[in-house]
């Protein structure tokens, strides 16, 4: 009875909606008055499977992500000043295990940008991000044991430089050679292990700590990074976010990889699909995983987070 009652809602939804489906959504113009452009969307993805006496088997799950985007933009003619703050939040509920968390992110991002010469497109910028989460994370299907909190680890990036803004094919490409980086880890755990890159604890031949591990590391180095948006297709949009650091005293030329992609697809003003793919590669975050009860140091690795969601969204 609750699985037809979840589909029953589900169908009458989409119906409902369904005279909006043809409507290509008009995006708001900026101001012309204060050169101000706001954007503000919460919404929520969720996604269900559901078996009884199903005889290929299967576990029934139920899906949700909680995400918000919050962004002003300005632009004067000579002046540009973006800044967003994005979350997210994702939970999933599946028979036999539990509530485990899928998505945590809370990010901010803050760019300025001043030109002398109306006819160019570089900017003098300076640009700054912060990144952490809201709760615990864990190696499922142990919760005793956290492998990341928030705050832990927290990234901050602050940087000078130089930015060429193409507004009409909508791309962005960022130099800095100075960039400060720096690496909260705020738990002295998850420090003493020497988790994301810090100085991990130094403890004698029989196992007493000597030194307890750091929770912070500062770098300073380059920073290269751009942005891609376009309308590949009516009411497709592709989004693509790559970022390169390496630093100048700890292993030059050796390079942190961020690179996000995604494609939303726009059903209708409150219906949203998207396909979302994140890659990180930091060779100062090492990985920490239990192994026999233990939380164990296993070295750096590629990060991979792939995203398919279907959901509703609303803009205020």
């Amino acid at each position: 009875m609750r699985l037809f009652s979840v589909y029953f809602l589900l169908f009458f939804l989409l119906f409902s909606l369904n005279g909006y489906s043809q409507d290509t959504i008009v995006k708001q113009e900026p101001d012309t008055i204060t050169h101000w452009k706001k954007k503000n969307m919460l919404g929520i993805d969720i996604s269900e499977i559901a078996f009884m006496n199903w005889n290929a088997g299967g576990t029934s799950s139920i899906t949700g992500l909680l995400k918000g985007h919050i962004k002003r933009d300005y632009d004067n003619t000579n002046t540009v000043w973006k800044s967003e703050l994005i979350f997210k939040y994702g939970m999933n509920l599946q028979e036999g295990n539990g509530l485990r968390k899928t998505d945590d992110v809370f990010r901010i991002n803050s760019t300025y940008g001043h030109r002398t010469d109306t006819t160019s497109n570089w900017y003098h910028s300076a640009k700054f991000n912060f990144n952490t989460q809201f709760t615990a994370g864990y190696s499922y299907p142990n919760t005793d044991k956290a492998i990341s909190k928030p705050f832990a680890p927290a990234y901050t990036f602050l940087g000078i430089g130089s930015e060429y803004i193409n507004k009409i094919d909508k791309y962005t490409v960022y130099l800095s050679p100075l960039t400060f980086k720096s690496t909260l880890v705020l738990d002295q755990t998850l420090a003493n292990l020497g988790a994301f890159g810090v100085t991990k604890a130094v403890y004698d031949t029989e196992g007493n700590m000597i030194s307890e591990g750091k929770k912070s590391k500062t770098e300073l180095g380059i920073l290269v990074s751009g942005t891609y948006d376009v309308e590949v297709y009516t009411n497709i949009t592709l989004h693509n976010k790559l970022s390169l650091y390496t630093d100048y005293i700890n292993n030059f030329g050796n390079i942190d990889v961020d690179w996000q992609f995604k494609l939303d697809f726009l059903v209708n003003e409150y219906v949203k699909a998207n396909i979302g793919l994140d890659l990180i590669y930091d060779d100062d975050i090492d990985t920490i995983k239990e192994i026999d009860g233990v939380l164990t140091n296993v070295g750096p690795k590629v990060q991979l987070k792939q995203m398919l969601g279907i959901g509703l969204v609303y803009n205020f």
